[in-house]
């Protein structure tokens, strides 16, 4: 595989940013086809019935596989891949870099055996910001979906957690993140359609889908899914956040995921009555 000439080692690495850290949560993979102009990630969420969670020039990832960075099988003209132990180090070396001029002690070699992201989040108090670290191979939804209620059954079946995926897939394509840290109060009442605008950042399909989606859930029910979901913001530090009482938070999360299964045609509304 032979990457473009003018494919810069900036792109490479703010690409690697997004796409790496996906690579690293359990059961994702990375589609590569000589016919595609795009390579897609996608994690196996429901069992046979893999969600896209991310896609990227197909150049892109040929640099990839030649860094080392990812490694798999071709059959025929599609190659499936995973992140290598090298992609791993690699990417905590970018993460570690970009906090570098935070922490003056750390260097990017040592940041590399740590296994942590970040996020910037709005204080719960809307006063000003905060960094947010979180593990790169487990999110909040998936360690909260193993969980057990009392009848031994899971607590966020397969389809809950498909919903709260596709919610994390479009907000990353939008890359809303920052803006949206800055601007939540406008983003929740306007909505992508109603005068939201963040530039050539993102795309703006998966801008709209995203606004659609917390528009159908509303105040509450959106803040906790865009916590725990996109900014990956574990339910304890979600819940003192929103001012909520301990162990609340989970079971609101779970109503938010019902109401996001539905809005994306995952499952039907009787199934939450049900459920419920």
């Amino acid at each position: 595989m032979e990457p473009s000439p003018c494919l810069t080692e900036a792109r490479i690495t703010r690409e690697a940013k997004r796409v790496l850290r996906r690579l690293c949560e359990h059961d994702t993979f990375l589609l590569i086809s000589g016919r595609a102009e795009q390579a897609v990630v996608f994690k196996t969420v429901v069992s046979g019935k893999p969600t896209r969670l991310a896609n990227f020039p197909r150049e892109v990832a040929e640099a990839f596989a030649l860094k080392e960075w990812i490694a798999g099988d071709s059959v025929g003209d599609v190659g499936k891949y995973h992140i290598t132990t090298t992609g791993r180090a690699a990417l905590k070396r970018m993460l570690a870099e970009e906090r570098r001029t935070r922490d003056a002690v750390t260097t990017p070699f040592q940041e590399q055996h740590k296994v942590f992201g970040e996020r910037i989040v709005k204080t719960h108090d809307g006063t000003g910001h905060e960094s947010l670290r979180f593990n790169l191979a487990e999110s909040p939804l998936t360690l909260l979906a193993r969980k057990k209620d009392r009848s031994g059954a899971v607590y966020l079946p397969p389809e809950l957690l498909e919903a709260g995926e596709r919610l994390r897939a479009d907000f990353e394509s939008a890359q809303l993140g920052p803006r949206v840290a800055q601007n939540w109060d406008r983003f929740m009442t306007s909505g992508a359609s109603n005068g939201w605008s963040t530039g050539a950042e993102g795309s703006t399909a998966a801008r709209e889908r995203v606004s659609k989606a917390l528009a159908a859930l509303g105040p509450g029910l959106g803040d906790i899914a865009l916590r725990v979901c996109c900014f990956l913001e574990g339910m304890e530090k979600a819940e003192k956040r929103l001012g909520w009482s301990a162990r609340s938070g989970k079971v609101v999360l779970k109503i938010a995921l019902q109401r996001l299964a539905i809005h994306y045609g995952i499952t039907l509304p009787e199934a939450e009555e049900r459920a419920g």
